[in-house]
């Protein structure tokens, strides 16, 4: 079985648009709040003499600190939009979080990191921790993501950063330790701080500061790795809590059939787990319509696999899993989307995953209809068969396989 070198690094900034998207559909926050919560905790972790190890691994848990709260919003349906907002309310996604990351390579022994991130030093969070019992960098995160959520670092506006850094101060003893609150009124005397957290600036800044973290990983790992993303992607809506998942099984499935190498199944399972990561940026309000999709609407959908694959196109060993995914929605006759890409263009795998994308959407759930038999399936299938858009022998397979 081959390794692939995989990079970190580029893996999660190429994500963490997706979690942003996450964030600012359920909290309001602003684009580029992962990261910014990131670049801020990697200064205070520099200045707190953390390594190497320590300072990637916060930036890591920083990216995904808030990974969980798209499962959380699924296991509260009694909550309403203006309740979803308040961030206070929601404890689970912590624990949610945490168990997400727990087959990401950190570098470092450090635990419970996501779980405690909204811990105070009065003993004032979720699970009452109080003190230096709080893991040190739960507590830098916590500075972090708390003073964004409340005053927006990328605001220029000069009085924003006295409000800030005067807010820092009098939590000091309160919700921040008062060396932590040092800490952050030392490194944001510097302009340079505050411009690398505007919006342009941000990611560049961020790359700047990550220690480079690569590993040697079997695609077997890498897999393990990407299925915490396949969740927080299915979580979206309670409608497709399972397509990633499923999509990914079938995939195996026909990999099996087809005599297909174990590292080509695997690479095609990954490709199936990540393929909606870019679904990530759609509101809810339009997934779960139980409605007919105004044109608007459907546009919108629309744009989903573009962001697939602006998310993995940046990853080094993911190019042909980029493909694989991002073009799930292309037809055989040239006219899908988002590129409209010729027939040509489209190997056996991305035909193979189109088909099933199409097979496993279709006996699901949706808020308009219940899932559908094989034999329905089969039949819509067909038609779409008749009409040059999908591989025909893909088609008849499918149909053998799958039933």
């Amino acid at each position: 079985m081959r390794a692939m070198l995989f990079d970190l690094n580029r893996f999660l900034i190429g994500l963490s648009y997706a979690i942003d998207c996450v964030e600012s559909e359920l909290l309001g926050v602003t684009t580029n709040h992962g990261k910014r919560v990131a670049y801020i905790s990697l200064r205070l972790a520099q200045a707190a003499g953390l390594d190497d190890a320590e300072r990637f691994d916060i930036a890591a848990c920083a990216i995904l600190h808030d990974n969980g709260l798209a499962q959380e919003n699924l296991s509260r349906p009694d909550l309403q939009q203006n309740r979803l907002r308040q961030v206070e309310d929601m404890p689970d996604h912590c624990d949610i979080g945490e168990a997400n990351v727990s087959c990401f390579p950190f570098r470092s022994p450090a635990r419970d990191i996501i779980k405690f991130h909204h811990e105070h030093w009065n003993g004032a969070g979720f699970f009452g921790m109080r003190g230096d019992a709080i893991p040190l960098m739960a507590q830098i995160i916590g500075l972090a993501d708390f003073v964004d959520l409340k005053f927006r670092f990328e605001n220029p506006d000069p009085g924003n950063r006295e409000r800030i850094q005067a807010f820092v101060q009098e939590k000091r003893g309160s919700a921040f330790s008062p060396d932590l609150a040092a800490l952050f009124e030392e490194v944001s005397q510097s302009t340079g701080f505050w411009l690398d957290l505007r919006n342009h600036n941000i990611q560049q800044a961020l790359s700047r500061r990550t220690p480079h973290h690569a590993v040697e990983m079997p695609w077997s790992q890498v897999l393990e790795v990407c299925r915490a993303f396949s969740r927080i992607i299915d979580s979206k809506s309670r409608f497709t809590l399972r397509h990633s998942s499923g999509l990914e099984e079938k995939n195996g499935v026909m990999a099996t059939h087809y005599g297909m190498s174990a590292d080509d199944t695997l690479m095609l399972r990954t490709a199936a787990a990540l393929h909606d990561v870019g679904k990530l940026s759609i509101p809810n309000a339009i997934l779960d319509k139980p409605g007919k999709l105004t044109d608007l609407e459907r546009a919108r959908v629309q744009e989903h696999t573009y962001y697939t694959r602006q998310c993995l196109e940046p990853i080094p060993g993911f190019e042909v899993i980029t493909e694989w995914a991002a073009n799930h929605h292309e037809k055989l006759t040239g006219d899908g989307y988002p590129l409209r890409l010729p027939a040509t263009a489209l190997d056996f795998n991305a035909r193979l995953m189109t088909v099933l994308d199409i097979y496993q959407a279709l006996t699901e759930d949706r808020p308009y209809r219940e899932g559908l038999t094989h034999t329905v399936t089969m039949e819509i299938i067909d038609r779409l068969t008749k009409s040059g858009e999908l591989e025909p022998q893909i088609v008849e397979d499918v149909r053998r396989v799958m039933a």
